[in-house]
């Protein structure tokens, strides 16, 4: 099944009128908590050993199956929409039907056909620096079992 792709006033204009949908913010934990789209929660699909060398957080889908129910509809969102694209392919594998990948993610990116996508932050769309209890990584993973 391909992921849903949709842009970021799309992704806030159905979060307005779906109070239920979870904005999944894969991003890294500093990235996050420096500001992130509002109401958004914070698994990070990717850790960075060293500048422009990602390695694959292996609690990725033990946190979001923990977090989120397989049921509930996803929007996934990163930096540009690439780590985003990687863990929606991975949530749809793993069960999940209703994921859809924000293009540009939160700092603007490139749409599947080149062309440019401005980013949440660009696009004027409300940001939180919010980042406590059942919204960071760290309560989630905690609340999942998992050891960091």
């Amino acid at each position: 099944m391909a992921v849903k792709q949709i842009t970021p006033p799309q992704a806030h204009d159905q979060m307005q009128h779906d109070a239920t949908i979870v904005y999944l913010d894969v991003r890294t934990e500093p990235e996050f908590t420096a500001a992130h789209p509002q109401k958004g929660i914070n698994i990070p699909a990717f850790f960075f050993q060293a500048p422009g060398r990602p390695a694959p957080n292996p609690d990725f889908l033990t946190v979001v199956e923990a977090t989120i129910p397989k049921d509930a509809t996803v929007i996934v969102g990163c930096q540009a929409g690439v780590r985003s694209q990687r863990a929606a392919d991975l949530m749809v594998q793993a069960g999940y039907s209703k994921v859809s990948n924000m293009m540009g993610g939160f700092g603007g990116g490139q749409a599947p056909d080149g062309s440019p996508v401005p980013g949440w932050r660009d696009a004027g769309l409300p940001v939180s620096t919010e980042n406590g209890e059942g919204v960071s990584y760290a309560s989630l993973a905690t609340k999942a079992g998992v050891n960091r």
